[in-house]
């Protein structure tokens, strides 16, 4: 069983992200470790990049500070391989085609197999283009993870029948930031993945709080907050560890009680 199946094999799965480097990538390392700690069951880590065109305000503003300060792929490479000595749960890192194109593809999936990074989540490569990075990601034994949009419709079955690690399901139209209210049905989205794929799948976009979270990893196999965190380490700094930790043990405690 891969590290991402063994993520989802016990109850409902908490998937918290930050970005790397942001403040920076020491305090990068020490949230991924305490998030773990916390209860994560899978980390993303997001790869700073100048145009992260899926991505609202927070996650922007992470991605400036995170270049700023001098984070790089080869210095998050190089933290990757650190944090792997000490943590367990899969890491995935959400890029675009830009840095991978820019850094090499064979080049960028070798230093993921190498410092264990376990999939890949790249929001601008559409399903139809996924052979751009497909073979790659099967050369080097990295999960290629497949984005559903509540626009899929019709292409739900197909994209879930070729997902490999998870499916993403997008809950809301639009960039990634909180929401106040997630209305799409996501239960007729995770449906139709389950008639196409065993493959989990997790939802994302927007979710903040406990009960949002309780609510889609009721719908699904787990939920993931991005902005939220994202935000705190905005507030807190270097001194986010902390706060990060407790927050992700009250979300994993809510999907615990399901």
């Amino acid at each position: 069983m891969s590290r991402i199946a063994e993520a989802f094999a016990d109850g409902k799965a908490f998937i918290p992200f930050v970005t790397g480097g942001d403040p920076d990538l020491d305090t990068t390392e020490e949230l991924i470790i305490a998030m773990e700690q916390a209860g994560a069951d899978l980390i993303e880590i997001g790869l700073p990049f100048s145009d992260p065109i899926a991505e609202g305000p927070v996650i922007q503003e992470a991605n400036e500070r995170a270049l700023a300060a001098g984070c790089t792929t080869d210095r998050l490479f190089d933290m990757v391989r650190e944090v792997r000595k000490t943590v367990k749960v899969p890491l995935v890192f959400l890029t675009y085609m830009n840095p991978i194109y820019i850094y090499g593809k064979q080049r960028f999936l070798k230093r993921c197999r190498e410092t264990g990074i376990d999939g890949l989540i790249v929001p601008d490569l559409p399903f139809e283009e996924k052979q751009e990075l497909a073979p790659d990601c099967l050369e080097y034994g990295v999960d290629l993870i497949s984005l559903i949009a509540p626009t899929s419709k019709e292409r739900i079955r197909k994209i879930a029948s070729e997902a490999q690690g998870f499916v993403y399901c997008v809950s809301s139209l639009g960039v990634t930031g909180v929401r106040s209210e997630i209305k799409t049905d996501i239960a007729s989205m995770v449906a139709l993945v389950r008639e196409s794929s065993k493959v989990p799948c997790a939802v994302g976009f927007g979710i903040s709080t406990p009960e949002q979270a309780a609510k889609m990893a009721s719908l699904s196999d787990g939920a993931i907050v991005g902005s939220a965190i994202v935000k705190l380490v905005a507030r807190n700094k270097k001194d986010s560890v902390g706060p990060v930790s407790s927050y992700v043990k009250t979300m994993k405690d809510a999907l615990r009680a399901l």
